[in-house]
């Protein structure tokens, strides 16, 4: 593995921050331009390839954007860019760094909208057999579905995670501020329980697990063929 040493390690360096001053300023603006008619999540959040509201910038605003309904969901997506992602950019630079975490989003937003194609397409399908009355029924619930955004840095952040184990897979990171585990583990423990979950696919969860598993295995394909090749140009 290539030994990387950055030159000057700084706690706030200059893509994390501003990537978290962008994800706290959409966050204001997500509360803010509704008020003024604006439907911020029908514009910029991600829709399956079936929906109207799809748009291709969907697939890079969609990662700025976090629920108004869950503070948890900004705050814990930041503090992990800030933990991992600060390392990352620390060894690789801006330019590097920003080409990493903007293709770790891209990569979980294409995973999922693979997946959501394949499962709403079989119930488009399915409601295509279905006599009028039924369609009529379910008409609203089919475009409910359809029209439901995905929103979250968690596929980018991920990633960053996944190259962290990558490249410092026995640093300890300590769980809830307790428990230490190698950074390895942590990786691949989070790694199943997205898995099993993904795979489960329970009623009710909102969680976009495969984007997750997206994110984490464009950040680990890209870190790994470029550390194999020792690349000095990453972008």
């Amino acid at each position: 593995m290539t030994d990387f040493r950055p030159s000057r390690f700084q706690i706030l360096p200059t893509i994390v921050k501003n990537l978290i001053i962008i994800n706290v300023l959409v966050f204001a603006a997500e509360f803010v331009l509704p008020k003024s008619g604006v439907n911020v999540d029908d514009l910029f959040a991600l829709h399956t390839w079936q929906s109207d509201l799809f748009k291709p910038w969907q697939f890079v605003t969609y990662m700025f954007m976090h629920s108004t309904d869950d503070f948890s969901h900004i705050f814990f997506n930041m503090l992990a860019l800030w933990m991992f992602g600060s390392v990352l950019e620390n060894v690789w630079g801006p330019k590097r760094f920003l080409t990493f975490y903007i293709v770790c989003g891209l990569g979980a937003a294409l995973c999922h909208m693979i997946v959501l194609y394949f499962e709403n397409q079989q119930i488009i399908n399915d409601y295509n057999t279905w006599s009028l009355a039924q369609q009529q029924y379910y008409a609203a619930a089919l475009q409910d579905r359809l029209n439901t955004a995905t929103i979250g840095a968690s596929g980018a952040v991920f990633g960053c995670l996944a190259a962290f184990g990558y490249l410092f897979p026995n640093d300890n990171l300590y769980v809830m501020g307790l428990i230490p585990i190698k950074a390895k583990w942590l990786v691949i423990i989070y790694a199943g329980v997205e898995l099993f979950s993904a795979v489960q696919n329970s009623a009710g969860d909102t969680v976009a697990h495969v984007a997750h598993l997206g994110g984490a295995l464009a950040g680990f394909l890209m870190v790994y063929f470029w550390n194999k090749t020792n690349k000095k140009t990453f972008y």
